[in-house]
C-alpha cells in the first residue's frame, strides 16, 4: 500500500439500505462464524452510532439526494426513481437524474469553497457539473453512460488503463446479469444475485482506492449499494430474528455468501480508512433501514373497489398490450379520481380538474375528497383484522418547499413498511409466502476518528443532517438556508470548542446542464432492476 493519504480529512462511506439489525450482528462474535467484520467493530469501539430517520418514503432517489443536500424532498425535488407528468388524458414518465435536483449538493458547496472532492456511486450525479473540482464517477445509470459522465473528461480511459480488471459492466448496472425476475427468485437466482454484488463491489472499491490515492481529495465519498441489493432477496439470511433452527443446505450456502459480501466490505472499508491516515474523520450513513415486508397491498385494486379509479380496457392494439406489460398503472385516464404511480412512491395521486372538463375532482371537493380518501385507507384490514395502512401522511405537512406539489397528494406508511403493488391482481391484500426484504425508516449515521467522540448510541438524527454534519468535518460554514442540523454529539467538546460552527451565505441554485439520455430500452432494464428489487411486487 501506498503512503498514507495527509490530505483527505472526510471520508464518508454510504452504505445503502444498511441496517442495525444486520450490523450489529456483522460486528459481535457469533458461534461458528465470529466477527464477521472485524476492523468496523474496532473502529467503532471508539467512535459514535445513532440511528438515521430517512425521508418520509424512505427510498433510495430521495434518501440520498436529502443526504447530499440537506434538505428534504419538497425543497430538493427528488420523489421517486420516475418522473411523471399528468396531462389529463394521459400520464407520461421518465427517470430521475441531477438535473431534476434543484437544490445545491455537497459536492458544488465544498468545491466553491476550496476544497477538493470525489463521489464514486451517488444516484442522481449524472450528469455532474462541468466546473467540478475533483472526481464523479456516478452510480444508478447503464454502464454505456459512465464514460461521458464521469469527471473530469477522460477519467473512465485512465480508470480503465490503470485498474487491472476493471469493467465498467460490472461497475455500473449489468443488465445481462441482474436479468428481470418474477414475484420470486428461484433458489440459484437468489444465490447468483448476491454472488454478483461480490465483484461489483470490488469494482468500486478499487476506483476509490485509486482516486484517494491519486487525486488526494479533501473529502473522499464512496457508496456500496449492494447491502441494499442482497437484503431485498435475501433478508431471510441475514436478519437473526428470520434465521432457521435447522437450515437446509441452500440456507447456508445463501447465509455463507451473504456473511462473504459483509466481510469483504469490512476489508474495503479498512484499507479505504488506513489509505486516510490517523487524522481522518469517517462517517457512515444509509438512506434507510430494511425490515421484513409479510404482505403485499395491490393498492390500485383497492382503490377501484371503492370507487377511485378504473382500469384501462385492452382493446388488443399493439400499444394497448405495451402498456398492460409495462409496469405503470393502466388506466382509464377519464374514469380516474385517485390512483397509485408507481409501488416505489408508496403514495396515492388525487387528480383535480383545474380546467372545465378536464377528468379528476373540482378543486373545491379537494379537501372533503382526500378525507374521505384517507378515512377509506385507514379502513382497509387484513384478513387477520389488522390496519394495513398504519399512517398517512399528508404532502403539506411532510414535502416542505417549492416541489411539494410534485409529491403525492397522500404518502402510505404501511404496518409492515412495504412497498404497495400496483397490479391489477385479485385480492387487494395477500401475506407473502415469506418474508421479503422492504425499506424501514430508520437507517444508520456513525463516525470515528480524529476529533469523534467515543460515546457508543447516542439520540436519532434526522437523514438531512448528514451534509451539514460533513461540511462541519471539514471546516466549512453551514448554509442558512439547509434544513439540517450539524450532528454535534458526534464531536468531542475539544473539538467543537476548536472548531466552532459557522453559518454561511444560503446555498445556489443548481446549474442544469445537458446530458446524455437514456434510450426506451435502457428506461426498461431499469425498471427490471426495480423489479428485482423488490419495488414491482
Amino acid at each position: 500500500m501506498s503512503a498514507q493519504n495527509s490530505k483527505t480529512k472526510t471520508l464518508f462511506i454510504g452504505l445503502d439500505g444498511c441496517t442495525y439489525t444486520v450490523l450489529d450482528e456483522m460486528t459481535r462474535e457469533l458461534p461458528d462464524v465470529g466477527v464477521t467484520m472485524p476492523f468496523l467493530a474496532r473502529l467503532l469501539k471508539g467512535g459514535v452510532r445513532a440511528k438515521l430517520r430517512s425521508t418520509p418514503n424512505p427510498l433510495t432517489p430521495p434518501a440520498w439526494t436529502s443526504i447530499m443536500t440537506g434538505k428534504n424532498p419538497g425543497a430538493h425535488g427528488v420523489f421517486d426513481f420516475i418522473r411523471a407528468e399528468d396531462k389529463g388524458g394521459e400520464v407520461y414518465w421518465t427517470l430521475y437524474d441531477s438535473r431534476d435536483v434543484d437544490s445545491e449538493m455537497i459536492w458544488s458547496i465544498a468545491n466553491r469553497n476550496g476544497k477538493k472532492i470525489a463521489a464514486l456511486n451517488f444516484p442522481l450525479t449524472a450528469p455532474p457539473p462541468p466546473e467540478t473540482s475533483g472526481v464523479i464517477v456516478p452510480g444508478f445509470i447503464p454502464a454505456k453512460h459512465l464514460r461521458r459522465n464521469s469527471h473530469p473528461s477522460g477519467l473512465f480511459e485512465t480508470l480503465k488503463s490503470e485498474i487491472p480488471g476493471f469493467d465498467p459492466k460490472e461497475l455500473a448496472w449489468d443488465f445481462d446479469n441482474e436479468k428481470q425476475a418474477t414475484e420470486v427468485l428461484s433458489e440459484e437466482e437468489t444465490y447468483k444475485w448476491v454472488s454478483y454484488h461480490l465483484p461489483r463491489e470490488h469494482q468500486w472499491f478499487q476506483v476509490a482506492e485509486y482516486v484517494l490515492k491519486t487525486e488526494q481529495p479533501e473529502l473522499m465519498a464512496v457508496m456500496f449499494d449492494g447491502t441494499d441489493k442482497i437484503q431485498h432477496q435475501a433478508w431471510p439470511y441475514l436478519d437473526p430474528a428470520l434465521l432457521k433452527n435447522d437450515p437446509s443446505a441452500h440456507d447456508l450456502r445463501m447465509r455463507e455468501v451473504c456473511l462473504e459480501y459483509f466481510r469483504n466490505v469490512d476489508d474495503y472499508i479498512e484499507q479505504l480508512v488506513k489509505l486516510c491516515g490517523p487524522d481522518v474523520q469517517v462517517f457512515f450513513a444509509s438512506d434507510h433501514g430494511f425490515t421484513a415486508s409479510v404482505e403485499v397491498l395491490r393498492i390500485n385494486v383497492f382503490l377501484e373497489e371503492k370507487g377511485y379509479l378504473k382500469w384501462a380496457v385492452n382493446d388488443g392494439s399493439e400499444q394497448a398490450l405495451r402498456r398492460e406489460a409495462s409496469d405503470f398503472a393502466n388506466l382509464d385516464w377519464s374514469k380516474t379520481t385517485a390512483y397509485c404511480r408507481t409501488p416505489s412512491s408508496n403514495g396515492i395521486h388525487i387528480r383535480v380538474a383545474n380546467q372545465p372538463g378536464e377528468p379528476g375532482i373540482k378543486p373545491e371537493e379537494y379537501e372533503s375528497f382526500r378525507e374521505r380518501l384517507i378515512a377509506d385507507l385507514k379502513s382497509l384490514r387484513n384478513e387477520d383484522g389488522e390496519p394495513v395502512v398504519v399512517d398517512v401522511l399528508k404532502r403539506e405537512e411532510w414535502f416542505p418547499g417549492a416541489h411539494m406539489d410534485k409529491a403525492c397528494d397522500l404518502t402510505l406508511v404501511l404496518r409492515d413498511n412495504g412497498f404497495v403493488s400496483i397490479r391489477n391482481i385479485q385480492p387487494a391484500v395477500v401475506k407473502r409466502p415469506t418474508p421479503a426484504g422492504t425499506h424501514h425508516p430508520d437507517g444508520i449515521f456513525m463516525a470515528a476518528g480524529a476529533g469523534i467522540v467515543a460515546a457508543d448510541m447516542v439520540e436519532r438524527r434526522d437523514i438531512r443532517d448528514v451534509c451539514p454534519t460533513l461540511l462541519y468535518s471539514l471546516g466549512l460554514a453551514i448554509p442558512k438556508d439547509m434544513e439540517g442540523k450539524v450532528a454535534d454529539t458526534f464531536f468531542t467538546d475539544a473539538y467543537k470548542a476548536a472548531h466552532p460552527q459557522k453559518k454561511g451565505a444560503p446555498t445556489r441554485k443548481s446549474q442544469r446542464q445537458a446530458g446524455e439520455d437514456m434510450d426506451a430500452s435502457e428506461k426498461q432494464q431499469i425498471i427490471e432492476q426495480l423489479q428485482m428489487l423488490g419495488y414491482m411486487e
